[in-house]
């Protein structure tokens, strides 16, 4: 049987397959092999700039052409890597091999041919790769989703300001707010979100298999072999990777990063959570209504119906995303002794994409466009304009100011007992 959306196993490669274009080429099997040539080739060039005299400065051709390696990466590649695979049993020295297989004809890379993957553990180049696919995803799609999200709900609190509604407080009706009030309440806390899902740093490591750089050491014990890694790891792309060097490891990197990252992201999906129960709940009471589209069938016995299956499919997704992300969130985090394999981290790390994916099915843009337009990176947040203490900025306080004058009229008609609800 052939892999289609409805042979899928999974419903993200299922149903919900053509609404996660923008996150498949990075947080899938392919995004992961690309990303892991990545970091071999920035190794190997800047080991060529090393001032070894066993491997002199590459010429600007064969720079050209390894970053073309990078730059050009396709399906085809990632079957040949797969094909390597079967040989090896190992999916790091497979790419290994595919890149030295990339230098036949070429006699400036022959002869370097064994600086590729020079003194590193596949550690070193898995958790490079996995920062390099974290820090596209959360800046990619995570971020620009969001903040979607929050502009079109801080539009809406700004358009129905002054519309009254009855709150509920245990369930029961309450005091009067308006719809305005109630989405800048959801504003605020997204806003808070965001930026805690945007300050985490994205960190890594290059220091071998168990962290001392024995190997390197070994080969060249008068290099500062801590300053080169720090190098690679922080020169911006594509010279470098771009990340925050992690300076302490063992045999993997501590993850505690990823840790903060997934948290993060777990407590924006716990506000969308909220959201859509809320309103769920204001669609049940009658506040809101639904529009109908022509075609589309509520209920199959029912047809005066429309029930709100998006806040439901986003609530069970948001939902998923948070259980897949809480456990990598412990697990991660967990460190193995120094000398044993980091297989179970592993495992487990093939599950990244799985949690930000449920998570992103509530975060993607309607056209694939429209996503590419509003990228940006992490450090490029929109401008606040309501606080998280309750007050606003002049031009974005107008649901604030509107709850203000209701709590004057209810002070005015406060109980003489002074008793509340």
């Amino acid at each position: 049987m052939s892999l289609t959306p409805l042979t899928a196993l999974s419903p993200l490669d299922g149903r919900y397959a053509a609404k996660l274009s923008a996150l498949r080429p990075i947080m899938s099997e392919h995004g992961y092999m690309h990303r892991r040539v990545q970091v071999e080739v920035a190794w190997f060039i800047a080991l060529s700039d090393a001032g070894f005299d066993e491997f002199k400065p590459l010429t600007v051709g064969a720079r050209a052409y390894l970053l073309s390696l990078v730059k050009n990466f396709s399906a085809a590649d990632c079957a040949a890597i797969k094909e390597f695979e079967k040989t090896t049993n190992h999916d790091v020295k497979a790419v290994e091999y595919w890149i030295k297989s990339k230098f036949e004809a070429r006699p400036e890379l022959e002869k370097a041919i064994e600086f590729v993957h020079f003194a590193c553990t596949s550690e070193d180049i898995n958790n490079t790769s996995h920062a390099l696919q974290l820090r596209s995803g959360r800046d990619q799609v995570v971020l620009p989703g969001l903040d979607r999200i929050i502009l079109k709900l801080r539009e809406m609190a700004h358009l129905h300001a002054a519309v009254p509604m009855l709150s509920r407080t245990h369930g029961q009706t309450a005091s009067p707010t308006t719809v305005g009030k109630e989405l800048a309440n959801v504003v605020v806390r997204l806003q808070t979100a965001v930026e805690r899902i945007a300050a985490v740093k994205i960190m890594a490591k290059m220091n071998g298999a168990v962290g001392n750089y024995n190997a390197h050491l070994a080969a060249w014990p008068d290099f500062d072999w801590e300053a080169f890694s720090k190098n690679v790891i922080e020169t911006p792309e594509p010279m470098g990777l771009g990340l925050t060097f992690q300076p302490y490891s063992i045999q993997i990197e501590p993850h505690d990063y990823m840790a903060e990252l997934f948290d993060a992201i777990a407590r924006a999906n716990t506000i969308l959570i909220d959201l859509s129960r809320d309103i769920w709940g204001y669609v049940s009471l009658g506040y809101f209504k639904q529009r109908l589209k022509a075609g589309e069938i509520g209920s199959s016995t029912m047809p005066h119906k429309v029930n709100p299956i998006d806040f439901e499919n986003a609530e069970g997704n948001l939902g998923l995303a948070n259980a897949v992300l809480k456990h990598l969130s412990e697990k991660t985090a967990h460190q193995p002794l120094a000398a044993r394999p980091d297989r179970q981290h592993r495992a487990a790390q093939h599950w990244r994409g799985d949690g930000l994916c449920h998570a992103g099915l509530q975060l993607v843009a309607d056209r694939p466009e429209q996503a590419g337009a509003e990228r940006r990176s992490a450090g490029q947040r929109p401008r606040r304009r309501m606080g998280s203490a309750g007050r606003a900025d002049p031009d974005g306080d107008a649901p604030l100011r509107r709850a203000g004058r209701i709590r004057k009229a209810e002070r005015s008609h406060a109980r003489p007992d002074g008793h509340g609800g």
